[in-house]
């Protein structure tokens, strides 16, 4: 009785999956959108976490030593530009690509 009742449960299965499978000749699914949205996501969000790692770390430094205001300042500047122009970067490649 129980091999009978797998054999109709495989015979079930192979007619629902045949339809199933059975794709009527649609265009390939486009999913460069949904990556875009991913990867500007990612970019965006890890390069926040970055930039506020380095104004904390900046700011620590100044607490520390007030005097070294204005090559911090200027370091900061620049490390907060390039941790920008990452963010920009994938926003050109999300446009180029879509």
């Amino acid at each position: 009785m129980k091999k009978l009742q797998y054999v109709f449960m495989a015979l079930a299965a192979l007619c629902f999956a045949i339809p199933a499978f059975a794709d009527g000749g649609s265009s390939a699914i486009n999913l460069v959108p949904i990556g875009a949205g991913l990867g500007m996501g990612l970019a965006a969000g890890l390069c926040g976490i970055g930039e506020g790692h380095a104004v904390g770390s900046a700011v620590e430094a100044l607490a520390r030593n007030p005097g070294a205001r204005s090559n911090i300042f200027t370091f900061l500047i620049l490390g907060l530009a390039l941790i920008e122009s990452l963010t920009l970067f994938t926003l050109a490649i999300v446009f180029a690509k879509m």
